[in-house]
């Protein structure tokens, strides 16, 4: 009896152990809401979702009405962005805490970048009056002055900053191009801005060999804007009719993609070969660009020999005719 006893005791110390490693991890598991996400709520509780209820005191009754797809929030994606750690009101008046909105809260004009990140020392290390500066002379801002703000671009709720926080090129490539085709490969967003129709992205670049490759593979800002080396981004974005269109400007040794793209990357795989332009191949190979210096240098020594070469067999053949 003793040695079943002692055998039942040490089973039920291993239940509840086990129970109890158990419930640590539940409790792990819990996501703790931090105060401002919990007065974050108050908003969602309508704006997260595709519609909301409210109580038409008119008609005494509840009313299910649809949210409008542009005031709607992917909380995923707003939890995951930049800008996650604020509240609602830190950008929107505290008058958006009452419903139904009144028309002057509604009116009321949108916070922009400089509003909270200019001439803090905390940010200025991104140089956003520079970028201000710079977004001042491009088509973006000269054509359709107060209505093409940094929201256009950067959308307030789910951006993030994608270029300086990864080294992989191509997640870079295909983030900050789906920034200039949400607008000029979506026809709602563009004739809100624009009163011209919309362009085929496609047919405007015909021209483009092995097009495909090209977008996959560089953003539409290398050929669209121009470069500022103090800038890691550029944010002047020039006509249409000063795009690059030489294949020199980035095949070559010095291709404007280092630049631009490539200099996010920090470190490279491919040191010590030789190679111009080393960092470039951690992800393609640039024709043109990624040039062996040992290659070339071969490539010329056998160019000079054959030269001397026939040179050699020429004057021997004038030598032996004489004779």
């Amino acid at each position: 009896m003793k040695y079943a006893d002692k055998l039942i005791s040490g089973f039920l110390l291993i239940l509840l152990v086990a129970g109890a490693n158990l419930l640590k991890g539940e409790e792990k598991s819990v996501v703790t809401k931090t105060d401002n996400q919990r007065a974050n709520d108050h908003c969602l509780k309508c704006h997260a979702h595709n519609h909301f209820i409210y109580e038409n005191t008119v008609a005494k009754k509840q009313v299910k009405h649809k949210m409008e797809p542009g005031l709607r929030i992917d909380t995923v994606l707003f939890y995951q962005s930049n800008h996650k750690n604020f509240k609602c009101t830190d950008c929107h008046s505290e008058d958006f805490g009452k419903w139904p909105h009144s028309a002057e809260v509604r009116m009321e004009t949108p916070m922009l970048c400089l509003d909270c990140h200019g001439g803090d020392e905390k940010y200025a290390k991104f140089q956003f009056e520079k970028i201000e500066a710079e977004f001042a002379q491009s088509t973006h801002a000269t054509r359709h002055g107060d209505s093409f703000s940094c929201w256009t671009c950067h959308e307030p709720h789910t951006y993030k900053i994608s270029a300086r926080n990864d080294s992989v090129i191509n997640k870079i490539i295909a983030y900050d191009n789906n920034i200039c085709l949400s607008c000029h490969n979506n026809v709602n967003k563009f004739e809100l801005i624009s009163d011209n129709a919309k362009p085929n992205i496609i047919a405007k670049h015909d021209w483009l060999p092995n097009q495909a490759r090209h977008f996959q593979n560089v953003r539409c800002i290398e050929c669209h804007a121009h470069k500022k080396d103090s800038l890691l981004v550029a944010h002047n974005i020039m006509p249409k009719e000063k795009a690059v269109k030489l294949c020199q400007e980035c095949h070559s040794k010095n291709s404007i993609l280092m630049n631009s793209l490539y200099q996010y990357q920090l470190k490279s795989k491919a040191t010590g070969l030789g190679f111009d332009n080393e960092k470039m191949l951690d992800n393609s190979y640039v024709i043109g660009a990624n040039r062996n210096i040992y290659l070339n240098r071969i490539s010329i020594a056998i160019f000079l020999l054959t030269l001397i070469g026939i040179a050699v067999h020429t004057l021997l053949r004038i030598i032996f005719k004489k004779h």
